[in-house]
């Protein structure tokens, strides 16, 4: 069943998909994927190629979008757009801690989780695409974790695209996720400096809350509990092009003072609850690590042990000295599972995940370098989520892509630019550039 209607300048269409929760027993049970069908007002009754996009994550739907912002409105000037909520997403039979107990145990939701990694997206996306395109190759844009997706397509699906364009999602084929976090605490290192450099009285109101959280129980609205280990987490916002404003903003409005002394505020809490829950992507927090997973090594918890090789990041420690309180990035920890109440029945399934050993390659180099796609890759030049040394190993590999290396953006460059990076990525693909 399909549902058209209208916003401002484009005409959308529901569009709904039954596939295999396993590709490979095609006759076993299935899940039902959403898509959104956009296309600009003017050219609705015009036969367009197909532009499918694969968003970041893992773990989100698709972009809600309202008419044709940013790189969408470049793309429908000549696309036919297919914003897809990828399998667990969105409308797309969704897994989160409502849903999961329906599997069963813990044991039966980590082994029904082992099917939401990239190349069983990529399969459903070939599964799809003759319904959606009658046939015909699409174009794939992949964000982030969704350029993840895309280099699987070039591995397993060539003969499906016409072109693929990739922005701050270039993976390294090879890498165990222990590698991906050694490379990434010092990167995320850099942009804390780089935020302090900026915002140098924030070295102090995050000591100050840092040293708070050490010292009482807090409990957000929502029931999460914030830790100073929590808080420093909110460092993931630096990856972003107005991240380091965002996080200033945060702490600037921290303390409210009380008839039992300094607390942390209201506004604050609301705030930081927002950022910090897993409530609307739990896979994120699931099958982070698992994106990762190409052989019978586990990972095992990689971010949580590979910080502790950078003592550092300890805020104990920072505080107990006079440097400053160091942030994460975009990294899973088994105590998330405890503080956050979206997650806590869903720890034991996230530790079966950790110390499952049979995950299967998701990338195929020796086809990568036989490639004949089209593909054009923006690189951001010190990416915070994206290692750019393993994207720019990985974009040599792959035969024929061309890539575009800026500092004008940070990883959110899609959304922060998105009509030029688009044109960019473009220009590359048709050799204009």
């Amino acid at each position: 069943m399909t549902a058209t209607y209208r916003q401002p300048g484009v005409v959308l269409t529901d569009r709904r998909f039954t596939v295999p929760l396993d590709h490979d027993d095609p006759a076993g049970e299935t899940i039902e994927l959403y898509a959104r069908e956009v296309v600009a007002s003017e050219k609705a009754d015009r036969n367009l190629p197909w532009l499918v996009y694969l968003q970041g994550g893992p773990g989100f739907g698709a972009n809600r979008f309202v008419g044709r912002p940013s790189w969408l409105g470049r793309a429908l000037k000549e696309y036919r757009v297919l914003l897809l909520d990828q399998r667990g997403t969105g409308h797309s039979t969704p897994a989160n801690r409502q849903t999961l107990p329906l599997r069963g145990g813990p044991a039966e939701q980590a082994a029904y989780l082992t099917h939401f990694r990239a190349d069983s997206i990529v399969r459903d996306c070939e599964a799809i695409r003759p319904a959606v395109t009658g046939g015909a190759t699409w174009t794939v844009l992949g964000q982030s974790f969704g350029g993840f997706c895309a280099v699987n397509y070039l591995s397993r699906a060539p003969e499906g695209l016409t072109a693929a364009l990739i922005t701050g999602g270039l993976p390294s084929l090879d890498a165990h996720a222990d590698d991906v976090y050694r490379a990434a605490y010092p990167r995320v290192e850099r942009k804390v400096a780089a935020h302090y450099a900026r915002y140098p009285q924030d070295v102090e109101r995050a000591r100050r809350i840092a040293d708070h959280l050490l010292t009482h129980d807090v409990t957000l609205p929502n029931g999460y509990r914030l830790t100073a280990e929590a808080f420093q987490s909110l460092g993931i916002l630096l990856g972003g092009g107005e991240g380091s404003h965002r996080l200033h903003h945060l702490l600037e409005h921290a303390f409210v003072r009380t008839s039992h002394g300094a607390e942390l505020s209201d506004a604050f809490q609301e705030d930081v609850q927002a950022l910090l829950s897993y409530a609307g992507h739990p896979l994120y927090a699931l099958v982070h690590e698992a994106c990762y997973a190409q052989d019978e090594r586990p990972t095992d918890w990689s971010a949580e042990r590979v910080r502790g090789e950078f003592p550092q990041f300890d805020a104990a420690k920072a505080l107990a000295g006079d440097g400053p309180l160091l942030f994460t990035g975009e990294s899973i920890h088994p105590w998330m599972f405890d503080c956050d109440p979206a997650l806590r029945p869903l720890r034991e399934t996230a530790d079966l995940l950790a110390r499952r050993t049979d995950w299967r390659p998701l990338y195929d180099p020796a086809r990568l370098a036989a490639n004949e796609v089209p593909v054009a890759a923006a690189v951001y030049h010190d990416d915070m989520y994206v290692d750019t040394a393993h994207a720019l190993r990985t974009a040599r590999t792959i035969r024929g892509l061309r890539t575009w290396v800026t500092d004008e953006f940070e990883h959110d460059g899609v959304r922060a630019g998105g009509q030029r990076v688009l044109d960019r990525l473009l220009a590359l693909v048709r050799d204009e550039a």
